[in-house]
């Protein structure tokens, strides 16, 4: 067995080399990449079927380099080693997983027995391993009533790509009103809405500037979320017809 390490700091990817070894006697080599695009590069010319990946990287994050490598060969097993739990990271996991994969989401925070745990369970047990914070954050995102539906949350992504409503309307196959209807549910969970009328609406905010501005403060989105949705609106916009 062979393990990839795809990590840009180079203190993690020495403590991660030293833990791979102590955890899985049945490795027999340990190949390290410094960014996503060198991950991808390594992950394809030497089939790795074990790789552990951290989440933000400077040159091709995590979550892209994860993509490309499932789409080529979904059964790749990839335990996430990040700092971060945000709910832009396990929504953007969440939608590139392949059906039936053994994947796994472990913090940095977490002690050593729980890496090298997780690292027997995903690669040698096939069994999948998500930490207790991120796995609270996962069932929060899937809710209805706290959190956001997907369909709500590509609606908070197209506002804060810019998107007018006529433009979500045709990019999600929607009429306006139902857009407009969406949006307001948004508002309401974020809590931004102020109804007509009320105390709260003296024309201080733009409602969608502030629902983006506390979808950051709540890390709903983050950078990376945001260069993949700019990376799939560019895609999209090339499709359309030009007048």
């Amino acid at each position: 067995m062979k393990v990839l390490i795809i990590e840009d700091d180079p203190l993690h990817r020495s403590y991660l080399n030293e833990a791979i070894r102590a955890a899985l006697p049945e490795c027999d080599g340990v190949l390290e990449a410094e960014n996503g695009n060198a991950g991808e590069r390594l992950a394809r010319d030497c089939k790795s079927e074990h790789i552990v990946m951290d989440l933000q990287m400077n040159q091709r994050n995590g979550i892209e380099a994860a993509r490309t490598i499932w789409k080529e060969r979904p059964e790749t097993r990839i335990l996430f080693w990040s700092n971060y739990s945000d709910e832009a990271y396990v929504r953007g996991i969440s939608r590139i997983v392949p059906g039936g994969a053994v994947y796994g989401y472990v913090l940095k925070s977490a002690s050593d027995d729980r890496l090298k745990l997780a690292l027997r369970s995903i690669f040698i047990e096939s069994q999948c391993v998500i930490d207790r914070e991120v796995r609270g954050m996962q069932q929060k995102s899937l809710g209805n009533v706290n959190g956001f539906t997907e369909a709500e949350y590509e609606i908070l992504v197209d506002i804060a790509l810019g998107l007018t409503d006529r433009a979500i309307a045709q990019r999600r196959n929607l009429s306006v009103r139902s857009v407009q209807n969406r949006l307001q549910q948004l508002y309401v969970k974020l809590g931004v809405y102020q109804p007509l009328g009320s105390q709260d609406d003296d024309g201080r905010f733009n409602l969608r500037a502030r629902a983006v501005a506390v979808a950051f403060l709540r890390k709903l989105l983050n950078h990376s979320a945001l260069e993949r949705a700019e990376g799939d609106l560019s895609v999209w916009l090339a499709r359309q017809p030009h007048d």
